[in-house]
């Protein structure tokens, strides 16, 4: 893809709808349509509160008939802060010298996967930033790759590695591939070329179409889960969704398939980046909470994810408004995973790429989750049966991929809560698992309770 048509964006911003034309898009989002650019443009035009009870009302509506009650867990490990870019908002810019650098080697890694692994994890999102070989980068994160799925505690091992380093060739890519990756997720930071330009300085990353590029050789590369994202905060953020929003239309019309994850991050306060703490384009939380009901109504079938830069309470909302897969416990600097309990304040830390604001353990967010009526989800599944690309899509898209889902994330919450929950956890847990066990047909219970005899008989790692 080159550049986004930016007129054809802002032409959209200048969009008004009638309360009838809003029910007519809601309707048509009710049964798992995609919407158009125009229908999405007209949603993010929507400043009446009972028109956007709505909107919150069919978003809500469209993640539960698709994805079901559960929410994916993952944790963020950072390997690297050694960056050749120079972004202006970013703690691990090449310029600024107020980051500690640190590149873990491999047994490092694997330890911190060790650490992640005693407390319950299951899937992680691999982290670094970009050194200015490309040998060099591919060769790291390939032998980190492997490093991660080496690491092991009483048998219990990550299911899943998702990605989120720098573009590469399609031949590195492929390399990857071979490694056992999951889904390569990449951020254009801003779709708006102007604004990418004044904030990226220097480094391969101040070229916005090897980002945009990068997307497309992970896909000749076989890799057909990606996942895409803005930096929300550096430029408008109705333009920054309907140009993404573009960008999937393109991704749909040349390889058949959307983006598998999308990611909305607001920018936070970095070490040594006064950008960060006055970023030019900042969102309410009622504006971010629009948006993200927006996304879960215009691409019904893609993951949303919601980092630990939102506070606990935002969070605790966002997942009933369309977001599916969340990050716990979250460490944002290499090496920043400690065994020890009292630790140095995340915040503190001058390794760390941006602030965070919800620093719950993974067993605080799982409570919150029971609590809501959510199914706390280790799952990677669909990954090991392949279902991944155009065949997800096949199954997400029309709501048949929540009878999966739903099996298999109380399979990993039943794992988790005898392998690593506190006693209130269990029993909140276990309730939940008896509700949900009613919503089940009698197959569907029959695969329940074969693989919940299984985890009682020490088994692990079962799914459908």
């Amino acid at each position: 893809m080159k550049h986004v048509d930016e007129a054809r964006v802002n032409s959209f911003l200048e969009i008004e709808a009638s309360e009838k034309e809003i029910d007519s898009v809601l309707e048509k989002a009710r049964q798992l349509k995609r919407l158009t650019l125009e229908e999405s443009a007209k949603l993010l035009s929507v400043t009446d509160s009972a028109l956007l009870k709505k909107i919150y009302d069919a978003a809500s509506y469209v993640k539960n008939t698709i994805y079901g009650k559960r929410v994916v867990m993952f944790v963020p490990l950072y390997i690297s802060n050694v960056c050749a870019n120079s972004c202006l908002y970013c703690g691990f810019a090449s310029n600024n010298k107020l980051t500690v650098r640190k590149k873990l080697t491999f047994q490092e890694i694997k330890e911190q996967t060790e650490i992640l692994l005693k407390r319950g994890h299951k899937r992680i999102l691999m982290v670094a930033g970009e050194m200015s070989s490309s040998k060099e980068n591919t060769d790291y994160y390939v032998g980190a790759v492997k490093a991660i799925y080496s690491a092991d505690y009483k048998g219990n091992k990550i299911k899943r590695v998702n990605i989120n380093v720098a573009p590469m060739s399609v031949d590195d890519f492929k390399k990857l591939k071979e490694a056992g990756i999951g889904t390569y997720q990449i951020f254009q930071e801003t779709y708006h070329e102007g604004t990418y330009k004044k904030l990226h300085t220097a480094g391969a990353k101040s070229d916005p179409d090897n980002r945009l590029d990068a997307v497309d050789n992970a896909f000749k590369a076989e890799i057909d889960d990606v996942g895409i994202g803005p930096l929300l905060g550096l430029y408008d953020h109705r333009f920054e969704i309907l140009a993404m929003l573009m960008h999937v239309e393109y991704l749909e019309k040349t390889y058949g398939v959307g983006p598998h994850t999308i990611s909305v991050p607001r920018i936070e306060p970095a070490p040594g980046s006064a950008y960060a703490s006055n970023p030019e384009y900042p969102l309410t939380d009622e504006e971010f909470k629009k948006l993200v009901a927006v996304l879960r109504l215009s691409v019904p079938y893609t993951g949303i994810i919601m980092s630990t830069r939102e506070t606990a309470n935002l969070r605790d909302v966002l997942v009933n408004l369309g977001v599916s897969q969340i990050s716990a416990e979250s460490r944002v600097t290499p090496g920043g995973y400690e065994d020890d309990s009292v630790v140095t304040p995340h915040n503190n830390k001058l390794e760390r790429q941006f602030s965070l604001n919800d620093q719950r353990t993974l067993d605080e967010i799982v409570k919150s989750l029971l609590l809501q009526g959510f199914i706390p989800s280790f799952c990677a599944a669909c990954y090991r049966k392949n279902r991944t690309g155009e065949h997800f899509m096949d199954l997400a898209k029309p709501g048949k991929i929540k009878h999966m889902c739903d099996i298999n994330a109380l399979v990993t919450l039943k794992e988790y809560l005898e392998d690593f929950a506190e006693p209130e956890i269990k029993e909140l847990g276990y309730k939940l698992i008896e509700e949900r066990k009613t919503k089940l047909d009698g197959a569907g219970l029959n695969a329940l309770e074969t693989f919940f005899k299984n985890v009682d008989n020490g088994i692990r790692d079962e799914y459908i």
